[in-house]
């Protein structure tokens, strides 16, 4: 088992700037793929940028060019530094990973940080 612990969300205004971080328990040598998913109310849930072992990034469109993740192995961490916040950008995010073992493929998941952006 693995605990995904998320930090760093918060109240900002509109054009500010937040660094989610997202700890694993344990290693995150074995995670296939770290990621940032968010969910706003009555919305489902939607990814918002995902890293592969390898260092390969993938971005929703609404976060290209303002969000960029990262990860640290050494300190089992993954971070999404979000710029340029809009309103809209007001969700629950929620940090997973995915670790592949030969028997298949699990999945984990934090709580969540709260981020709320006014206007």
């Amino acid at each position: 088992q693995v605990q995904l612990v998320e930090s760093g969300g918060g109240l900002v205004q509109a054009g500010g700037s937040l660094r989610l971080s997202c700890a694993a328990s344990r290693s995150t040598f074995s995670f296939v793929v770290m990621g940032w998913y968010r969910q706003a109310p009555e919305k489902q849930r939607e990814l918002v940028a995902s890293i592969r072992s390898g260092g390969s990034t993938n971005y929703a469109d609404s976060a290209k060019g303002r969000f960029t993740i990262s990860r640290d192995n050494a300190k089992n961490t993954v971070y999404l530094q979000m710029n340029s916040l809009k309103p809209e950008d007001t969700a629950v995010y929620l940090c997973n990973a995915d670790e592949w073992r030969p028997a298949g493929t699990t999945s984990y998941w934090g709580q969540g940080t709260q981020v709320t952006v006014s206007s």
